[in-house]
């Protein structure tokens, strides 16, 4: 036995109006008393991504997101063979821009001779969505692009033989998906991702986080943060100042300068050798991490080489003006860059020495358990609590090599004393 009409009426107003499934006739439980979820699916791939941009009026000729079909070129439908005759006609496309965007997207109809379409847009051929008051209503799908004649009956008067059905409207043509389209802003409230890779659709797009204002670019974990690792030739090829990166060859990270890479923290005065020998042919050696005349010092046979006239350095390369006999030995040392330190402290930074605690400060700041005990200046040395002086013996007073301005404690005589010209003398 075939469904009912009734339970099919009451299948689409569970699921339409009230989002739930349909678990038994209207009867024994309304649609207010069903409770399983059944929401509408909504692809993502089908969302329209730039729907905001559908103007409310249709446009007078197509844009970017809107293709208008007009009086000049309406779109002549197919009868679809699957239904009666002439009863259904196929656009052939979809997403049709709705009228819930504006009253002016609301299809028109038209019933003219095929094959010309330049003649259809007509009031003589148009046929209303309310028919002609012979039960001949019509419908258009606007997702799937497809017009029926839902009434009982056919248009009133029309014969279509020879005929097609012909509409004009608009569809959109934007782009699709979740998320702004390419090119456009998009606002997001806090994102958790889990599993998730943010990359780029094109090889050599760049990924740009700009904070508005003075905001900053906060990476808030207490672990670490894992800069991109590679070899000195895997450097990038136009490198932009700013640039870091951790150097698998040297084992440092590196940052780009605006004219060349050097290395951040490496140790003062570090040096790394390396060796190479002489075949009187080969002028050119390939060095293990870039560098120039500056930065290393090379010896031929233990006598050290002069730079640029026996030898040049540019990049990875060290190129000698003569060749090496065979044999020579050949050592290359590599000096470290010397790092500018601006303040030693210990584990947990309460106990610290400062020589520039903001831009050109110029005053070295001793503090002990986090707080500041001298600050010493070009003209003057300031404490903020008691000096202990150096306390001696008379004897070894006496052992010093003396100078004038010396200040002791002097526990034989219980006094203070300070060298002046060519003696000690008591404070007190």
């Amino acid at each position: 036995m075939a469904i009912t009409d009734t339970q099919k009426v009451d299948y689409l107003f569970k699921k339409l109006g009230f989002a739930v499934v349909k678990t038994d006739t209207n009867s024994a439980k309304a649609a207010a008393n069903e409770s399983i979820a059944s929401p509408l699916l909504i692809r993502g791939d089908k969302v329209w991504q730039q729907a905001g941009d559908i103007p409310a009026t249709i446009p007078g000729s197509s844009t970017t997101e809107v293709e208008v079909y007009g009086s000049a070129n309406p779109v002549e439908c197919t009868g679809d063979i699957t239904a009666t005759a002439d009863r259904t006609w196929k656009t052939g496309s979809i997403d049709w821009i709705p009228p819930e965007f504006g009253s002016t997207y609301l299809v028109s109809v038209y019933i003219h001779t095929s094959s010309d379409a330049s003649n259809a847009v007509d009031i003589s051929n148009k046929v209303f969505i309310g028919g002609s008051g012979n039960n001949d209503e019509w419908f258009f799908d606007y997702q799937a692009g497809v017009l029926h004649f839902i009434g009982t009956n056919l248009p009133n008067g029309v014969n279509f033989t020879g005929k097609s059905v012909y509409i004009t409207g608009a569809r959109y043509i934007g782009n699709f998906g979740v998320g702004a389209a390419a090119g456009e802003d998009t606002s997001l409230a806090d994102l958790t991702a889990s599993g998730t890779t943010l990359g780029t659709a094109n090889a050599g797009d760049d990924i740009i986080i700009q904070p508005t204002g003075s905001g900053v670019v906060d990476v808030d974990t207490n672990t670490a943060l894992i800069i991109p690792v590679g070899t000195s030739a895997q450097r990038p090829s136009t490198p932009l100042d700013g640039m870091i990166r951790f150097n698998d060859d040297d084992d440092k990270v590196e940052v780009y300068d605006g004219s060349d890479w050097v290395q951040v923290g490496a140790s003062t005065g570090a040096i790394s050798t390396q060796t190479f020998e002489g075949d009187a042919s080969t002028v050119a050696f390939t060095l293990n991490s870039a560098a120039d005349s500056a930065t290393i010092m090379v010896t031929l046979n233990g006598v050290v080489q002069q730079p640029t006239v026996a030898y040049t350095a540019s990049g990875t390369t060290l190129t000698f003006s003569e060749a090496p006999a065979v044999g020579d030995k050949i050592e290359v040392r590599k000096l470290g860059l010397v790092t500018t330190i601006r303040g030693l402290s210990d584990s947990d930074s309460d106990t610290r020495i400062q020589v520039e605690e903001s831009a050109d400060d110029d005053t070295i700041r001793f503090d002990a358990a986090g707080t500041e005990v001298l600050t010493l200046e070009n003209s003057k040395s300031a404490f903020s609590n008691a000096v202990q002086l150096a306390s001696m013996t008379t004897t070894q007073r006496n052992a010093l090599t003396a100078t004038n301005g010396m200040i002791i404690y002097n526990t034989t005589d219980n006094k203070f004393q300070g060298y002046a010209n060519s003696s000690w003398v008591d404070f007190h």
